[in-house]
This record gives structure tokens, C-alpha cells and sequence, in this order.
């Protein structure tokens, strides 16, 4: 379901997510060394949920420093790693950094394939689950390997 408009994304602010909890931060984007782990998971996380539940693409804010590509890079494997689609580049060294970081590697869409061969398959011969490189490939891998490729898919049709 979408909702109505022209909305087609949400983004993380993290910095007036930031200011109105009060987080002992100035730092937009980074980690507070004080805290132990990701003080921004939960509320990516929560986002990202809300945005699968309505249709839309979560996407991850901005991240200030901008000396700091690694800083910057992590923060965005991060929010990959919790469904975001993609980060904000608020300078134009960032943009190269996340495109790398949510345009899946091709060796992950190899496997991605893999998997979808591996488990069509194993349909064919009346079976629900197969064993691929030693580990069980079911239903939900087939869902996440689909992902994977039709990310893929649509960023090599943006580039041509």
C-alpha cells in the first residue's frame, strides 16, 4: 500500500533526530564514542519498516564530516545492512562512496543467481529447500537473492 501523493521516499534526519531527543551529539551522522554501538540503529531500523510497510525507500541522511570517507562509508554499510536504499551525499566526494556501498558487488550477484537457480531447481524435483555451497537456500533466500538482483538489474539500466 502507498500512501496518497507523490511521496516515493523517507530519509533518516539525523541531525533533528538528534536535537529533539536531546542526544548528546554534535556530530551529524557519526557515532558518539560514548555509547556502545549504533545510537541511530534503532530508529533506522524502525524507518525502514515503516517505509517497506507503505511502499516507499528508505533512504539514509546525511553525514557532516566530510574529511572523513571512511566514517562516512561505514555509516553507510550500516544503513545498508538495515534495508536503506541508499544514503545522502552532502558533497560531491560522498556521492562515488555510496554508490559503491549500495550497488551490490558482483560477486554477491553471482551468488544472488546462484541461489535462484539453485532453488528453481529444486522446485522442479518437488522440493521446497536445496543446499547451496554447503549451506540450506529456502523460500526467504529466494526473496533476498531476488533483491539483490533486481538492484542489480535496475542500476545497470540507470548507467546505460
Amino acid at each position: 500500500m502507498r500512501p496518497p501523493g507523490r511521496l516515493e521516499a523517507l530519509h533518516f534526519g539525523v541531525a533533528d533526530y538528534a536535537a529533539s531527543n536531546r542526544a548528546r551529539t554534535t556530530n551529524i551522522g557519526g557515532l558518539n564514542p560514548d555509547y556502545p554501538g549504533d545510537q541511530w540503529h534503532s530508529a533506522i531500523s524502525r524507518m525502514t519498516v515503516a517505509c517497506r510497510a507503505y511502499g516507499l525507500r528508505p533512504v539514509d541522511g546525511p553525514f557532516g564530516d566530510i574529511k572523513d570517507p571512511d566514517g562516512y562509508i561505514a555509516a553507510a554499510k550500516r544503513a545498508a545492512a538495515l534495508g536503506c536504499e541508499g544514503k545522502w551525499a552532502i558533497h560531491p566526494s560522498q556521492i562515488a562512496l555510496a554508490n559503491d556501498v549500495f550497488t551490490p558487488p558482483p560477486a554477491e550477484v553471482d551468488k544472488a543467481k546462484r541461489i535462484l537457480v539453485a532453488l528453481k531447481e529444486a522446485a522442479e524435483q518437488g522440493k521446497g529447500a536445496a543446499a547451496l555451497d554447503g549451506r540450506l537456500i529456502d523460500a526467504a533466500s529466494e526473496r533476498m537473492a531476488s533483491n539483490v538482483v533486481k538492484t542489480a538489474e535496475a542500476i545497470a539500466l540507470k548507467i546505460k
